[in-house]
């Protein structure tokens, strides 16, 4: 994986480099102006002009891996800064009642456009201290039952579900797989698959493993532009196919795991466009592309019975993955 650096600003990607040094060209042109009393605003234009520049050939051509970097990054909005912006009223379910609350993973009621839905989703943390209290959006099985039982409430009151996907995976801990990590994971796929109320999932950063299929089937799959989808991580592939995980890089152009390889395969459904240089540069306006592309989304799918909509959903998983046998 290409390294980064921590600014005094900002994580700076090694790609982004060239866009940081005319940024600092254009904070010393400023401080320039402002001691010499001096207008240097053409100049600050012109660099401005070329930040934009940079930054939009930059991203046009990024590759696996650096989308990946930006799916990742610390400041990238989280399922509860989406949720707050894009619905009304939410109010956030705890427990799974066996006596846990997960915190990798939140889940409530809210309203959308005037629409009581059901959220589910994976929460990472901000800071330190955040990221240990969300486990860093690996949910335990508790978290599964959880969203299980929201599932459930929505298929009882009709209430159509959003689930907003962001883990590196399921816990993989010793103590996970005892109380059951798989069986609940499995459950959940089996349920989902058939909830008799439109579901519509967004992958707003990372999408990876049973982790993220565990609230994952559903009638659409959206995808952020710089969010990635995938049976494992690219250094968890590299691990496994060549004992290496500094290959990831490699891994990731093999997979297939960006918005735009899922879209042309028929996985995803949608791309919803980041602002320029990703989400995190200007989370208002990536929550405002979310929710103009949920909108149709969800209205469309209400307008379907609850057999047409399990039987579409059924025909969707199963057109996944074909493949050609030659002899």
């Amino acid at each position: 994986m290409e390294s980064s650096r921590l600014t005094s600003r900002k994580l700076v990607f090694d790609f982004e480099r060239p866009i940081v040094e005319i940024e600092d060209e254009i904070e010393e042109f400023k401080r320039l102006a402002a001691q010499n009393e001096v207008n240097l605003d053409d100049e600050i234009a012109r660099l401005t002009e070329r930040v934009t520049a940079a930054r939009q050939t930059i991203y046009r051509q990024l590759k696996p891996v650096q989308r990946v970097q930006v799916a990742r990054h610390p400041s990238r909005p989280s399922a509860l800064d989406y949720i707050q912006n894009i619905c009304e009223g939410f109010v956030e379910l705890h427990g799974d009642r066996q006596g846990y609350d997960d915190r990798a993973i939140v889940g409530g009621l809210a309203s959308f456009e005037g629409r009581t839905i059901v959220v589910v989703a994976n929460q990472k943390g901000r800071d330190t201290k955040d990221n240990i209290m969300r486990n860093f959006g690996m949910a335990h099985p508790e978290g599964y039952r959880k969203a299980l039982r929201l599932f459930r409430h929505a298929g009882k009151f009709g209430l159509p579900v959003l689930t907003l996907i962001d883990t590196p995976g399921a816990y993989p801990g010793i103590e996970a797989e005892q109380r059951g990590q798989s069986a609940a994971i499995a459950l959940n796929l089996f349920e989902m698959s058939r909830l008799p109320v439109p579901i519509v999932s967004v992958v707003i950063g990372e999408g990876s493993s049973g982790g993220a299929m565990g609230i994952g089937v559903s009638d659409r799959i959206l995808m952020l532009e710089h969010s990635y989808y995938a049976v494992i991580s690219p250094e968890g592939c590299a691990a496994i196919l060549w004992k290496d995980p500094s290959k990831a890089k490699m891994a990731a152009e093999a997979m297939g795991i960006t918005a735009e390889d899922l879209l042309r395969l028929g996985i995803a459904d949608e791309i919803i466009p980041e602002p320029l240089g990703g989400a995190h540069q200007d989370p208002l306006a990536a929550a405002h592309n979310l929710k103009a592309a949920l909108g149709p989304h969800l209205a469309e799918l209400s307008r379907l019975g609850a057999y047409e909509l399990v039987e579409r959903r059924a025909a969707k998983y199963r057109a996944m993955g074909r493949f050609i046998e030659e002899f």
